[in-house]
């Protein structure tokens, strides 16, 4: 026989055809679960807090902002200054100003010591230099001709070689010179030392023999043809700012030292004339040049 169902039409217990439902945790339940959602965050809560977080970064970038123009503004200062002190300072330095002695003095000396080098060989050795003759009568030595430059130790004797350059001599330069009448030949030597004090030390210590100094230049088909050491009457020399200038004379017709009587030698128009001409030639080398009254010409 068929069970009997429940009037209420819904299943009895134990009815193996209804199915059975189980809750989320796994219990086996005859209602359907029913889960609540979590609320939703406000909108305008989400909208505020991320304007603040906007305006958080972007107040921080102001203030970022304003460190990094103030620390520029300071380096642009700082520039500023640094550049403006030292077109100051240039603009001091190089402005024509007048001269101070010392300034004047070192212009000379500089002016006096290149003057061997920047002056042309006809300039150190002029064609004609002036000396004075018997009863003081003005006359005219002519150049007969310029040697090749060359080291101290090879245009002077070996003593006096030792003492150029002991102190530090830079070259030798020589021309020699028949005086009015070309009786007498005249060999003048410009030793030129590093500065004007080594040529005064180197002075000191050169001896008073007038046997030795510079060695003669003799040109061939001239009348210095037959002038050699042997042939030197008397040598002598003069300091005149870096320069030792050296000068030796001899007669034209050859004769030696020897075959002239020691009072002649001492009393000859001869070394007066060459003494004379080795003198010429040194003022010319150390004559004091006209000095600028200010550091750029003539307007400070």
């Amino acid at each position: 026989m068929n069970a009997r169902r429940s009037t209420s039409g819904l299943p009895r217990a134990g009815d193996e055809s209804t199915p059975e439902r189980k809750n989320p945790l796994g219990a086996t339940t005859g209602r359907r679960s029913r889960v609540r959602s979590w609320p939703a965050a406000d909108s305008r809560k989400r909208t505020a807090a991320a304007q603040r977080a906007e305006q958080l970064q972007l107040e921080q970038g102001v203030r970022y902002r304003r460190i990094f123009v103030s620390l520029l503004t300071v380096v642009v200062v700082v520039s500023a200054v640094v550049v403006l002190l030292g077109t100051v300072g240039l603009f001091t330095e190089t402005r024509s100003r007048p001269l101070t002695p010392d300034e004047q003095n070192q212009y000379k000396q500089e002016e006096i010591a290149r003057r061997w080098e920047a002056w042309p060989a006809t300039g150190v050795f002029p064609e004609e230099v002036k000396y004075l003759g018997l009863d003081r009568a003005q006359q005219y030595a002519r150049r007969v001709g310029i040697a090749p430059e060359t080291e101290c130790g090879k245009g002077v004797d070996a003593s006096v070689a030792g003492v150029l350059e002991e102190h530090g001599c830079v070259t030798m330069l020589r021309a020699t010179y028949v005086d009015q009448t070309a009786s007498f030949v005249i060999t003048v030597g410009v030793a030129v030392l590093k500065d004007e004090e080594s040529r005064v030390s180197a002075g000191e210590e050169l001896g008073q023999d007038d046997r030795v100094g510079v060695l003669p230049v003799a040109f061939p088909g001239t009348v210095t043809e037959r002038f050699g050491p042997e042939q030197r009457q008397r040598t002598g020399w003069v300091g005149a700012g870096p320069y030792l200038v050296f000068s030796t004379a001899g007669y034209a017709d050859g004769r030696t030292r020897a075959a002239i009587p020691p009072e002649e030698i001492l009393h000859s128009e001869l070394w007066p004339t060459a003494k004379s001409i080795g003198n010429q030639i040194a003022y010319f080398l150390a004559d004091p040049p006209k000095v600028p009254p200010c550091t750029q010409g003539n307007v400070c």
